[in-house]
């Protein structure tokens, strides 16, 4: 990026995770200039040829039988939050609505979204909140069970939170809440609007633990720039969601649907995970020497593939000031920790251009 005082920037926030190709990517250019000049917009009480091309894309690509689209993240996981408990409605139990959700989890920002994340931040003036969540401690296996109840439907998760501060939930947990959801007839919800879709080094981050959702959303990096949205599920929830129970005016636009198809066949090019998760340990692994000589300045460094957080001793939002100056821009997050979210096609000399750019303000800082 090119900020309007001609300083050069290296972006290493991405819209916060979002540009997973970077900015002006030809091929999603092109696929984005070629539909413009088509039709932009269908109602979805109809089907398009985009949409059913994309729609069986993701199917192919991931554990899901159906797709719904929608304009955003936060649009996602209402849709999922609905689902669960239509899901249940539909089953004969209309009182399962409640949903176990963890502190530091983040959502989105409707009320749907605030009253299901676990950050305090989000939901400042905005009260009361929406009823039906119950929240617990993190990666707290005993609160979990300690919470479910006849009423529960559901537990929503981040395989790794993101504005909580790159925190992953450890892969035996998941493992572990992925059968209590099956023992107690619940449903798994992962929310990898953040931290999926190539990010993790995989398109989703639960694959890590091998387990698999009941319900996923993404957004983000799904569209490299173009608003677009996706809750995706299992064939025994679509069955249970009557046509016209939820819908989105411009969720699955013939202009998102191309794009979207074309960031998906990006991610499907021969050695691209092997690239991201090349690049991540490279990020990772210069911050943690970093971390070693900078002790007294750096207290963690954590994260998957190119979804890598530092945990500085002092102001995390400062320190990310300081960085802007110096010609990297990341995104720095309400938990102090500041994301390192790339575009997925980073280039190792980029990388070593960051760590240069944080070796440099940690010296200054010295001085």
């Amino acid at each position: 990026m090119i900020a309007e005082s001609g300083q050069r920037i290296l972006d290493f926030a991405a819209g916060i995770a979002v540009n997973s190709f970077g900015h002006g990517h030809p091929k999603l250019v092109a696929a984005l200039q070629s539909q413009a000049g088509d039709l932009w917009h269908c109602s979805n009480q109809y089907l398009t040829p985009q949409l059913e091309k994309f729609s069986q894309e993701l199917v192919n690509a991931t554990f899901a039988d159906s797709v719904f689209f929608c304009s955003s993240g936060t649009e996602a996981v209402e849709a999922g939050i609905k689902f669960m408990r239509r899901y249940h409605y539909e089953n004969g139990e209309p009182y399962r609505q409640r949903i176990i959700t963890f502190e530091g989890g983040f959502h989105g920002r409707t009320y749907g979204g605030i009253a299901a994340g676990g950050n305090d931040y989000a939901r400042a003036g905005f009260g009361p909140m929406l009823l039906g969540f119950d929240c617990v401690a993190f990666a707290d296996l005993d609160a979990v069970k300690r919470t479910i109840s006849k009423n529960t439907a559901g537990i929503l998760l981040e395989p790794i939170q993101g504005e909580g501060g790159v925190r992953p939930f450890p892969h035996d947990f998941l493992r572990e809440i992925r059968a209590l959801c099956d023992a107690e007839n619940i449903l798994l919800m992962c929310d990898e609007v953040q931290c999926g879709y190539g990010r993790p080094g995989s398109l989703f981050a639960f694959e890590h633990a091998r387990i698999t959702p009941d319900i996923a959303t993404a957004a983000k990096g799904i569209g490299g720039g173009f608003p677009l949205g996706a809750t995706l599920v299992t064939k025994r929830i679509a069955e249970k969601l009557p046509a016209g129970c939820h819908g989105s005016t411009y969720g699955s636009n013939p202009l998102a649907m191309v794009v979207g198809s074309a960031v998906l066949s990006l991610m499907q090019e021969d050695g691209f995970y092997d690239h991201v998760c090349a690049r991540g340990e490279q990020l990772k692994n210069g911050l943690l020497v970093l971390q070693k000589k900078h002790s007294d300045q750096i207290a963690e460094v954590r994260g998957v593939g190119l979804m890598v957080g530092l945990l500085p001793h002092a102001d995390g939002r400062a320190m990310a000031e300081k960085l802007l100056h110096a010609g990297l821009a990341t995104a720095p997050s309400v938990s102090n920790v500041i994301r390192f979210v790339p575009p997925l096609n980073i280039s190792e000399a980029e990388v070593d251009e960051a760590l240069s750019a944080v070796t440099n303000v940690l010296s200054q800082e010295k001085m």
